[in-house]
């Protein structure tokens, strides 16, 4: 039968819906768009403004579910429980595969899935991170390496960021735009990295030139190419206008000149912002009124229940109100998220698509394609078998260092330590830290100052009962108290959201002095309800979630962060009675038993293990502790979640000069979100691998590359300078100076840069013609050739260098292939420039293809770097204006 709505005069879509319907169309015959408008046509202005904020209540009367716009997949499903996590963006950026990003792209969209499925499918009401709405990638330009968010993103290159952003897009909404996977949000639109500490009201004041040459190719690749469904605006202005209310970038920009039929969803409480930190309104009201005349459509956050206000005193129009919900509510259409459908291609995806054989093993290609080998001296690496190892380290055996932030629960994450121990065995394989990760960062205590039974870590118990009374349900030998328990409870057959566990053993101090214990209690920002934890040394109360109770431990105290700290001195080395105990009723994510050990026992510690080894292989670099989104973190070097220095921390650079005293190899393996001034590292390591945040199976790539049973064939998606000092002012947005395109000092290691266990090289280049005319496409053709005796693989390179001005990039990354070669084989490859990659910025902010002469450059990496390539030069006559 007809379906009965009440359709508002004020829409023009409204009353074209009118007359279809009268022609006696049902319900199933309507399209996504016009199934959304007649929904909006029988909500009262209340409803309408609750479905404009993300957590949006049921309406019944309507047949509509609740929905949380909010979830998160950036390297996989976080923030609900087990899924696959993949390497962190910057690392799946150095991968330089577009297949690959498409390939964990599909993975994640899948696990969405199965997750709304599980959470009760179409037409059930869906709370946080449990939708299909998902907020990323991360598509910012990492400009400087400073910004702790950087590893959020695909590095410094506006081209390799494009082509990475488009494929990963494509496989989180599939190939049905009426039904896709999921929904993508790319972000934070437009020019957001920082600083950390002002996020929420600083104005970026940025040349038209930068805009169009840096900051917007990526999101204009990302709608145009790629079609995302919705897009983030960030939390800054842009010219002194907030970019959630900047009018002339999402709706002339974006909508106008991109052609973008999604929705804006706000950053969180970037509206409220506003108010606060910007000072751009007086009122959430007028805040709300002037982002949703702009054309922010959904508000995270609650500034838009304001909108009643707003409506009433005439601020915006009730129709600019519907036109918003519109967009929503055909992007839910879409996704099938407010009734069951027929013939839903989606509707068999649950628990078995989640964390699968399949998924597991991409995880691994994608942390092995990740790895960048940046030294090689005499060719160390790989190690012959047999091979005693010195595994040191802060990152050695650290969690947080394979997961990075936005990351979903692994169900058996690899460390490096445990990857090493099982590849080259454990009678090979000697332990100790050896330094804390930064001066004053705890990390988890090791487990080979853990023991009970005579083993290696602690008794755990694990109870269904908070107060830890009757028998437990689960009886185990734990390594280390080292767990993100997101969503989950820490065996199947358990209450995820109720239980209790009670660790007990004995702690060994390297040496006497003084210790600081600590129990991390990961939080999740908005949530209710915290676990209590009690930390008890030689059966005496040292920690406990109670300030109060605490009172008599000397040096504990009790804060709002994440951490309980206390300080202890130990005389010797002997061994502790340790106890921890925990009680799980809220929905904290896991808990980490850590310390800060005196410096000079984790030396000397470090020393015994090198005697004992042929190698040393340290694990250095940083972690999402002290690089982040907006951390509390203050300590010499790191700041607010940003770096105020690109160096190594002390602690670490100091384990490395000892180590290397001993006169053994050392292999330097790096684990970071960003880039990192190894100057100490370059000069005296025998080898260097830059292995980023890598996923639940890093630990198992690493010993992997490390043996040679795979080749590290990654490409570096970043500059790394060689100091700070080498950086303009952080604040400053303009690209003078920054990255591999304006950068003219000498880099540590270039954008583009990485080492094989073999060799390539190029012949035939080959272009279509010496002279186009501007519009035309160039084709351009090369053949690389493995002239070395391993299998490997090769990222084939495409660099332009344009007729230039003043502000004229150095070179500009225009193609990329990775490909793979055994011994002797070659490959002929093949490149389109069109004219939108062989196009260049004018100082004015026009982007078009100029007149004059072009060089290209085709090979392993940027020319000048050492890499094998070839060089090509061209003729471009006529000038032609390209749109935004």
């Amino acid at each position: 039968m007809p379906l009965p709505i009440a359709l508002p005069r004020t829409l023009t879509a409204a009353l074209s819906l009118t007359l279809f319907l009268t022609t006696a169309t049902t319900a199933a015959e309507l399209t996504p768009e016009q199934h959304a408008v007649a929904l909006v046509a029988q909500m009262t202005r209340e409803e309408k403004i609750a479905q404009a904020m993300n957590a949006a209540p049921a309406i019944p009367r309507l047949g509509i579910p609740a929905y949380d716009w909010w979830s998160e997949g950036l390297h996989g499903i976080a923030r609900n429980g087990y899924a696959t996590v993949f390497p962190q963006a910057i690392g799946l950026a150095a991968s330089w595969n577009t297949d690959l990003l498409r390939q964990v792209g599909t993975v994640t969209a899948t696990e969405a899935r199965a997750k709304f499925n599980l959470a009760g499918g179409p037409g059930k009401d869906h709370t946080r991170y449990a939708g299909l709405t998902l907020w990323s990638p991360n598509i910012n330009i990492f400009r400087d390496p400073r910004w702790g968010r950087g590893m959020e993103t695909y590095g410094e290159d506006p081209y390799l960021t494009s082509q990475l952003a488009v494929s990963f897009i494509r496989g989180l909404q599939g190939d049905a735009p009426d039904h896709p996977r999921t929904i993508a949000t790319p972000k934070h639109f437009a020019v957001h990295s920082g600083p950390e500490s002002g996020r929420h009201g600083f104005d970026v004041d940025v040349s038209a030139y930068d805009l169009e040459d840096t900051y917007t190719p990526a999101f204009r690749a990302a709608i145009v190419d790629g079609h995302a469904g919705s897009v983030m605006c960030a939390y800054n202005a842009l010219h002194g206008t907030p970019v959630c209310a900047a009018d002339w970038l999402l709706n002339g920009r974006l909508r106008g000149d991109w052609g973008f039929n999604g929705f804006v969803v706000s950053d969180c409480d970037a509206i409220e912002d506003m108010t606060r930190f910007h000072f751009f309104r007086p009122d959430n009201a007028s805040a709300s009124a002037t982002t949703l005349q702009s054309g922010t459509d959904l508000n995270c956050g609650n500034a838009y229940r304001d909108l009643n206000q707003a409506l009433a005193r005439g601020d915006v129009d009730a129709a600019v109100l519907d036109r918003a919900l519109i967009r929503l509510f055909t992007a839910r259409e879409r996704l099938g998220t407010l009734h069951p459908r027929e013939h839903d291609p989606y509707a068999g995806i649950g628990t078995k698509d989640i964390d699968t054989p399949g998924h597991r093993a991409l995880a691994l290609q994608a942390a092995v394609q990740s790895l960048v080998l940046l030294k090689n001296t005499g060719n160390i690496l790989p190690l012959t078998p047999g091979t005693t190892l010195a595994v040191l380290g802060p990152n050695a055996d650290a969690l947080t260092a394979l997961e990075a932030n936005y990351q979903g629960t692994s169900s058996a994450p690899v460390t490096p330590l445990l990857g090493l121990r099982s590849r080259f065995g454990t009678h090979h394989v000697h332990y100790a830290p050896g330094a804390s990760l930064a001066p004053g960062v705890p990390s988890t205590i090791p487990d080979t100052a853990l023991r009970s039974n005579g083993q290696p870590g602690l008794k755990g118990e694990y109870f269904d009962t908070l107060d830890l009374s009757g028998t437990p349900r689960l009886v185990r030998q734990d390594r280390l108290i080292a767990f993100n328990w997101d969503h989950v409870a820490p065996t199947k057959d358990m209450n995820p959201h109720r239980y209790a566990v009670r660790w007990t053993g004995e702690l060994l101090p390297p040496g006497p002095g003084s210790y600081t214990l600590a129990v991390h209690v990961a939080r999740c920002f908005d949530c209710s309800g915290h676990d209590t934890v009690r930390l008890s040394i030689d059966d005496r109360p040292v920690i406990t979630n109670n300030v109060k109770d605490a009172q008599a431990a000397a040096g504990t105290h009790d804060t709002d962060s994440d951490r309980l700290e206390a300080t202890l001195h130990f005389d010797d080395s002997q061994p502790h009675q340790i106890q921890l105990e925990m009680e799980h009723r809220g929905e904290d994510q896991g808990v980490r038993l850590e310390w800060l050990p005196p410096a000079e026992p984790q030396l000397a510690e470090a020393e015994r293990a090198v005697a004992q080894a042929d190698v040393t292989v340290a694990f250095v670099g940083l972690s999402p502790d002290v690089e982040g989104e907006e951390l509390h973190v203050d300590i010499p070097g790191f700041s607010g979640g940003d770096r105020t220095t690109i160096d190594l921390p002390t602690t670490q650079e100091r384990l490395l000069h000892h180590v290397k005293a001993t006169g053994k190899p050392l292999i330097v393996v790096l684990m970071s979100g960003s880039a990192v001034a190894l100057n100490w590292a370059q000069q005296h390591a025998d080898a260097i691998l830059a292995a980023w945040y890598p996923g639940q199976s890093g630990g198992t790539a690493i010993a992997q590359a490390l043996a040679g049973d795979v080749n590290p064939g990654g490409r570096l998606p970043v500059t790394f300078y060689r100091s700070t000092q080498d950086l303009p002012p952080y604040v400053s947005y303009a690209m003078t100076g920054r990255t591999y395109r304006y950068f003219k000092g000498q880099s540590l290691y270039p954008f583009g840069y990485g080492l094989s266990y073999t060799q390539f090289a190029y012949e035939a280049l080959r272009l279509s013609t010496a002279s186009l005319k501007a519009g035309d496409t160039l084709a351009v053709s090369t053949r690389v050739r493995n002239t070395g005796t391993r299998s490997g693989d090769e990222v084939v390179q495409v660099y332009l260098e344009s007729p230039q001005h003043p502000e004229s990039p150095i070179r500009s990354l225009v193609g990329f292939q990775r490909v793979t070669l055994r011994p002797g084989e070659s490959r002929l490859l093949s490149f389109a420039l069109d004219a939108r990659r062989l196009s260049s910025v004018a100082p004015t902010g026009q982007r078009r293809v100029a007149a004059g002469r072009y060089r290209l450059f085709v090979g392993g990496g940027q020319p000048g770097s050492g890499a094998p390539g070839e060089v090509a030069t061209f003729s471009v006559t006529g000038h032609l204006l390209l749109p935004k």
